[in-house]
């Protein structure tokens, strides 16, 4: 016998930003990330390492974003050393946050 999954369905999820909401430390290796709403992107890096690290903050921002189908946020990133993974969790949560998600 031959059996055949039902076909998966995807709905949509639109992801609203309604409020400014943070995640993250200042302590060395992590950034405070904070989202707040805005037609378009927006990002805006200040810490030890920002300088460094600049296009690759705004790749993992916009990757982010793109992953959850926002086309518009304002990011503030405060980096100190944060690695990639530790970048995209903390905008990740500061979403979650924005949207009325766990404080």
């Amino acid at each position: 016998m031959n059996r055949r999954s039902p076909p998966i369905v995807r709905r949509s999820v639109i992801f609203v930003i309604e409020t400014i909401a943070q995640a993250g430390t200042l302590e060395s290796s992590d950034c405070l990330v904070t989202v707040s709403p805005s037609p378009t992107l927006e990002l805006e890096c200040r810490g030890a390492t920002a300088g460094l690290f600049a296009e690759r903050n705004r790749a993992v921002v916009e990757s982010v974003l793109r992953e959850r189908g926002l086309t518009g946020a304002k990011v503030q990133i405060q980096d100190q050393g944060a690695l990639e993974l530790t970048l995209r969790a903390r905008i990740g949560t500061a979403l979650d946050r924005a949207r009325g998600g766990a404080r």
